[in-house]
């Protein structure tokens, strides 16, 4: 099978060493996350390896990372506040269920609709996103840090960004992100002897990360139609959140690499492997935008870095947690502020004479929404406030040129879409009070889209009958001749037929 073809055309060095790089990252992300969720650090790591490592396989996008986040943290936490964890594993199954539905019924396609400037806002907004995270880990007990400790970590957090900056400049035959890791832990634990306090993965964690192989849980609550309105809103709202983060981060990926995933592909993977962690004690996920990046820039474009990366954490929270415990949170941090550095799109910047205004107020209200609400509310808005741009720009398109035949009629040639945005602009065209007896609008360049242009049509209709004159209609599209059929209880216009439905291009009248 094609799916399990992981070593066709593919560089396993880099594979594996971007994979361990990228699990090292993974580590306390999850574990943050799962505090965020309100549950305990094994169920966020559980839900990194059954998601990471099913996506590998079976999603729509070679070298995109997933595993769990904080999108869905957020998404989910209110429900084990008031329900408990059972109910979390049950509305992640859910979940799973709904993003399956949502990819075999095609929908993962309409991510490519998207905007540019909406793509541009929820990169910005993700990328502040990522940095405002990482400045949690410079407070120690709620507390901002201080003195040595302070300038320790400041010192390793920058030594960690100049190695990853500056190392593949002399080589790129290992990952600057897995050396930099590597070189930060020794300079931490040199550190440590002078009695400095070094903030590491086993503080972060609060505790041992150490675990067995996940086993295979049911959520343990009473299956009921009370049950499915508790946990429905919940599993509806992270399937949202998951896909768009998910399908975007894809999108991102293929601009970076010039390759095109598969958007439906992606979410019913992405589904499959909710469902499985919601059986195997997983909290559930998606791409991940930061360890995506990191994977990517690590030179990683297969699928094998993805299943290396899920298999090595798994390989550290079994047999490895002792090692990984040690490792600096500065230097994850280092790592981090890369990724944010990298996933910013700093020409938005200097975009403002370069652009229209109204994609600098698309781009900074997506970014603004995902910043400080969440990131499906964010692309909503964003896709609705395009779309209003878009119409309010093509109903001010709508003009018209007239002439008058021999026989007195005179003509309207419209040019541009009639739809809600246009109509106002539309009304105003005629000249009813002085027009002659015989009007015809010609329609070989415009389009009746909807009712709020029928509705037009039949307000101008009465303007002309008010005047005892006579409006006619020529040259609509079969479209357009349809919808005016479907309203003809609601509209009393003379149309025009033409038996030879001329093309656009015909000049008569």
């Amino acid at each position: 099978m094609k799916i399990f073809n992981i070593y066709k055309n593919t560089n396993l060095k880099i594979e594996v060493l971007a994979g361990l790089t990228v699990a090292l990252a993974l580590i306390p992300e999850a574990v943050a996350f799962a505090f965020v969720a309100g549950v305990e650090p094994l169920v966020g790591l559980y839900a990194a390896f059954t998601v990471g490592l099913i996506t590998s396989i079976f999603g729509g996008r070679p070298g995109m990372i997933s595993g769990a986040t904080g999108a869905i943290a957020v998404v989910l936490a209110p429900l084990v506040k008031m329900h408990g964890v059972e109910y979390l594993f049950a509305c992640v199954i859910l979940m799973g269920v709904l993003q399956i539905i949502f990819g075999w019924l095609k929908l993962g396609k309409f991510s490519r609709m998207i905007p540019h400037p909406v793509m541009l806002g929820f990169v910005n907004g993700l990328a502040i996103i990522i940095f405002k995270a990482q400045l949690g880990q410079f407070k120690i007990d709620g507390q901002w840090m201080g003195g040595t400790t302070l300038i320790a970590m400041l010192a390793l957090v920058f030594f960690t960004m100049a190695v990853i900056y500056y190392l593949p400049k002399l080589t790129k035959a290992i990952p600057s992100s897995l050396v930099a890791i590597a070189l930060t832990t020794l300079i931490s634990l040199y550190l440590r002897t002078f009695g400095i306090n070094i903030l590491t993965v086993a503080d972060f964690a609060q505790g041992d990360i150490a675990g067995g192989f996940p086993k295979f849980h049911l959520p343990q609550i009473v299956l009921s139609f009370d049950l499915l309105k508790i946990i429905f809103p919940f599993a509806f709202i992270a399937a949202l959140v998951g896909l768009i983060e998910s399908l975007l981060t894809l999108t991102l990926i293929d601009e970076i690499t010039d390759t095109r995933g598969k958007s439906n592909k992606e979410s019913v993977g992405q589904g499959l492997a909710n469902v499985v962690t919601g059986f195997f004690g997983g909290m559930g996920g998606c791409a991940m935008i930061g360890q995506s990046m990191i994977n990517i820039s690590s030179g990683s474009r297969k699928r094998l870095s993805g299943l290396i990366a899920a298999i090595s954490l798994l390989g550290f929270v079994m047999f490895g947690s002792k090692l990984i415990s040690i490792i600096p949170i500065a230097a994850l941090v280092g790592v981090m502020f890369i990724v944010v550095i990298a996933t910013f799109e700093w020409e938005t910047l200097s975009l403002g004479k370069k652009i229209p205004f109204k994609d600098i107020l698309v781009i900074l209200i997506v970014t603004l929404i995902t910043v400080f609400h969440d990131l499906a509310l964010a692309v909503i808005i964003g896709i609705v406030v395009s779309a209003l741009i878009f119409s309010w720009e093509k109903g001010k398109k709508i003009s018209v040129e007239t002439l008058v035949k021999k026989d007195g009629t005179k003509v309207y040639r419209l040019e541009g879409p009639l739809f809600f945005c246009s109509v106002a602009s539309f009304k105003k065209l005629f000249d009813v009070k002085n027009d002659p007896e015989n009007v015809i609008i010609n329609f070989q360049k415009s389009f009746v889209r909807d009712h709020s242009a029928i509705e037009a049509i039949n307000t101008i209709t009465e303007r002309y009958a008010a005047q005892n004159k006579s409006l006619q209609l020529k040259y609509l599209s079969k479209d357009c001749l349809k919808l005016l059929k479907n309203a003809e209880k609601i509209i009393n216009v003379n149309i025009i037929e033409d038996p030879k439905y001329s093309v656009a291009d015909n000049l008569l009248d």
